[in-house]
């Protein structure tokens, strides 16, 4: 595969990624409520779930859900249920999970890395417009000519380099903010963070199949 396909794959899987979606608001939110560290455990689901993702489209689950219906909607309400769930825990009164050098010096229930690893990785795999969009993508930078495997491969690498530098950006955005604001506006953040959650879950929710 050239570089400068390659290259014209990177700056489009950028401008794709920026946009706020569920991942990089999810990334945001970790890194304001766990730190960087976990919120790296986060972004590491997120990259199995590609790894998994773009397998999936080669193997041709993205043309089955393109195509089906009913399949579409339950990758969809599920995805959509799921946001919706960790939007409504960021938005619970009285919730006690933020990181404890942030100066509460209250008991804390820490996420475990591992738990927040689940939480990114479900969010992304049960997106379908995820599926959507590799099976449109991809195609176009794929050439026939060539062994699929390794084109496949260096595209998914490409992807996930550049998703991690994404979310690793808001995720600092997040952690930053929170280390010089106020406990008060810690809170509005992490409630504004729950809101773009449940926001997403809506609008995944009304994504329609397109015929």
């Amino acid at each position: 595969m050239e570089l400068g396909t390659l290259a014209g794959f990177a700056v489009v899987t950028f401008v794709a990624v920026v946009t706020p979606g569920p991942d990089v608001i999810l990334a945001m939110a970790n890194g304001s409520r766990f730190g960087m560290k976990k919120a790296i455990a986060g972004m590491v689901g997120v990259l199995i779930s590609d790894f998994f993702l773009i397998l999936a489209v080669a193997a041709g689950l993205g043309a089955l859900l393109a195509a089906s219906e009913f399949w579409f909607s339950v990758v969809k309400y599920a995805g959509a249920a799921y946001l919706a769930w960790l939007g409504y825990k960021m938005l619970k009164p009285g919730r006690r999970d933020t990181m404890q050098t942030l100066g509460d010096a209250s008991p804390v229930r820490q996420e475990t890395a591992l738990s927040i690893c689940r939480h990114s990785m479900i969010v992304a795999i049960t997106n379908p417009k995820a599926y959507l969009f590799f099976s449109a993508l991809l195609p176009q930078f794929i050439n026939p000519a060539e062994a699929q495997v390794p084109q496949f491969l260096a595209l998914t690498v490409v992807f996930s380099v550049v998703e991690f530098a994404v979310m690793f950006g808001y995720a600092l955005v997040g952690f930053k903010t929170t280390q010089f604001a106020a406990s008060s506006m810690r809170r509005w953040m992490e409630k504004g963070c729950g809101g773009a959650l449940l926001l997403s879950a809506a609008s995944l929710a009304m994504v329609k199949r397109a015929n």
